[in-house]
C-alpha cells in the first residue's frame, strides 16, 4: 500500500509568498546581480555606478523584506517553517549560498592580491569602485580588504536591522544587537580607516589576543611603538596587554563571556546579524561537542605555545627558534586565520550553523569559555516545574547546547561555549531561562533551590 501520497498531504503547508516579498525579494537578486555585473564591466564610471545601485538595492530590500516579514506580525519568536524552507533546512538553496561564500572567500584571500599595479585579480572592479570611499577615509587607495571590510560592516548592518525587526519585543535583545552593529561600523571599521587616514597604525581595537594572536607578538609590538609615535604606539600596546591579560578575565567573571562574544566581537556580530536565519542548524549531538572540544583547545594551546615561542626567538634567548617562528606564525595564519575563520567560518553558515568558527575555531572563544566555566558569576538558571518542552530554547542555540534537557531539569547552564546572546530565553514561551550575574556562591544550586520552592507552592 503505498503512504507517500497521505505523508505529502500530512506536512505543514509552507505559505505562498506574498507579490509585495517577491517584489523585495527581486530587488535583493537585483542588487546581487548588479554587484556581480561590476566585476566584468571595463568602464570604471559605470561599475562604480553598478557597484552603489547595486548596494542600495541589496540594502533596501533586505530591510524592506525584514519589516515586511517581521514587522507586520506579532512581536516574539517564531520559526517560520525553518525546517521546512530550502535556504533554512540545508537544502538546495542553502547549498547555493554555501557555495557563493565559499567562492567568495577562495578569491579574496588565494586570488585577489594587489599585483603590484593595481589589479586585484577577480574582484579588481569592486576594489577600485570603492576608492572614492578610501580616499575620503583612509586616504589611501583601495584594496581588497577595504573592499572586505566594506561588504562584512554592510551586512551587520543590514542584517542587524532585520533582527531589530525580528526581536523587537526583547530589551536585551536590541540593546545587543546596536552594541554589535556600533563596535563593526564605529570600532572595527571606521576607527582603523582614520588612524590610516593620520598616517598612524591601522588598529583594531575591538580585537586582541587571542582572536588577534599577532598582537602581543615581538614584530608587531616593534611596529606599533615605531609607527604610533611615543604616545599612541605605547597606549596601543598597553590596550592589547591590558585588554588581553586583565581586563578579559575581570570582565569575564562579572558577566561571562558574553560580554565580548555576543556584544563587541565582530566574528559574533556577524553570526548573530548576518548567521541569524541559520542558528538552528547547529549540531546539539554528544559527538560535535566532542569534536568541539578536541579541535578548539588544542588551537588555543598552540596559539599560547607560538606566542611564547617568537617571544623566546625574539629576545635571542633561543637562536635555534628564529628559523621556525616565522613558519609557524604563517602556518597558523593560512590555517586558522583564513581557511578556518573565512572559508570554513562563515561560508558553511547555510550548513553547519553561524557559529562554526566560534565553537570549533575561535582560540579566544576557547579562553573566555575557561573562564567562564570555572571563575565566572554568569550562568543561566532554569526553572523545570514550569518547563513545557516545547524545544525553542534549544532550536534557537547557535552554540549547539540542548538547552531543554537542562531546563527540564532545573538545572544551570554554565557551559564553557555559551555565548550569552539570551535567544533561549527570548525564546521561551513560559519565562523558565533567566541570563544572571549572581555570586558564585551556589552558582550550581540556585535552580534546583527554585525548581524545589516551584514543588512546594504547587503541594
Amino acid at each position: 500500500m503505498d503512504f507517500s501520497s497521505d505523508l505529502t498531504l500530512s506536512r505543514p503547508p509552507v505559505p505562498e509568498t506574498s507579490a509585495t516579498e517577491k517584489t523585495l525579494l527581486t530587488a535583493v537578486g537585483l542588487g546581487l546581480l548588479a554587484l556581480l555585473t561590476v566585476a566584468f564591466d571595463a568602464d570604471a564610471g559605470r561599475a562604480r555606478l553598478s557597484f552603489w545601485l547595486g548596494l542600495l538595492l541589496l540594502s533596501g530590500g533586505t530591510l524592506g523584506w525584514a519589516w515586511y516579514k517581521f514587522g507586520r506580525q506579532p512581536a516574539g519568536v517564531q520559526h517560520n517553517n525553518l525546517w521546512l524552507r530550502g535556504s533554512t533546512s540545508r537544502g538546495s538553496v542553502a547549498w547555493l549560498t554555501a557555495v557563493v561564500l565559499t567562492g567568495f572567500y577562495v578569491v579574496l584571500y588565494w586570488f585577489s592580491n594587489d599585483d603590484g599595479q593595481g589589479n586585484f585579480g577577480p574582484l579588481n572592479q569592486l576594489v577600485h569602485a570603492l576608492e572614492p570611499a578610501s580616499q575620503a577615509l583612509r586616504h589611501r587607495p583601495s584594496d581588497q580588504w577595504f573592499l572586505y571590510g566594506t561588504f562584512y560592516t554592510l551586512a551587520v548592518l543590514v542584517m542587524g536591522g532585520r533582527a531589530l525587526w525580528k526581536y523587537r519585543h526583547s530589551p536585551y535583545q536590541r540593546i545587543r544587537t546596536v552594541s554589535v552593529m556600533f563596535f563593526q561600523l564605529g570600532v572595527a571599521f571606521l576607527l582603523p580607516g582614520l588612524l590610516l587616514a593620520f598616517q598612524k597604525p591601522e588598529y583594531y581595537f575591538s580585537y586582541f589576543w587571542p582572536l588577534k594572536y599577532e598582537y602581543l607578538f615581538p614584530g608587531t609590538v616593534d611596529y606599533l611603538l615605531k609607527d604610533g609615535g611615543p604616545g599612541l604606539g605605547v597606549f596601543l600596546v598597553f590596550w592589547s596587554a591590558v585588554m588581553s591579560l586583565v581586563a578579559t578575565p575581570v570582565l569575564t567573571y562579572f558577566f561571562g563571556k558574553r560580554w565580548y562574544c555576543s556584544w563587541v566581537c565582530g566574528c559574533g556580530g556577524l553570526a548573530e546579524t548576518a548567521g541569524d536565519p541559520y542558528r538552528h542548524l547547529s549540531d546539539k549531538s554528544r559527538t560535535a561537542w566532542r569534536w568541539e572540544v578536541r579541535i578548539i583547545y588544542p588551537i588555543l594551546a598552540f596559539i599560547v605555545l607560538l606566542t611564547a615561542l617568537l617571544w623566546l626567538g625574539a629576545s635571542g634567548a633561543v637562536p635555534a627558534l628564529q628559523p621556525i617562528t616565522e613558519p609557524l606564525a604563517k602556518a597558523y595564519g593560512f590555517a586558522i586565520g583564513a581557511v578556518f575563520s573565512g572559508v570554513v567560518g562563515v561560508g558553511f553558515y547555510p550548513l553547519m550553523g553561524n557559529r562554526v568558527w566560534c565553537r570549533f575555531g575561535c582560540p579566544m572563544a576557547a579562553y573566555l569559555g575557561l573562564l567562564q566555566k570555572h571563575f565566572s558569576r554568569f550562568r543561566i538558571s532554569t526553572n523545570g516545574g514550569q518547563c513545557i518542552s516545547c524545544g525553542n530554547c534549544s532550536n534557537v542555540c547557535e552554540m549547539g547546547i540542548d538547552v531543554k534537557q537542562y531546563a527540564q531539569r532545573g538545572e544551570p547552564i554554565i557551559r564553557a561555549s555559551c555565548v550569552g546572546c539570551g535567544l533561549c530565553s527570548t525564546a521561551c514561551p513560559r519565562g523558565v531561562l533567566n541570563l544572571e550575574n549572581g555570586p558564585r556562591e551556589g552558582r550550581y544550586q540556585v535552580s534546583q533551590l527554585i525548581h524545589a520552592d516551584s514543588l512546594r507552592i504547587l503541594n
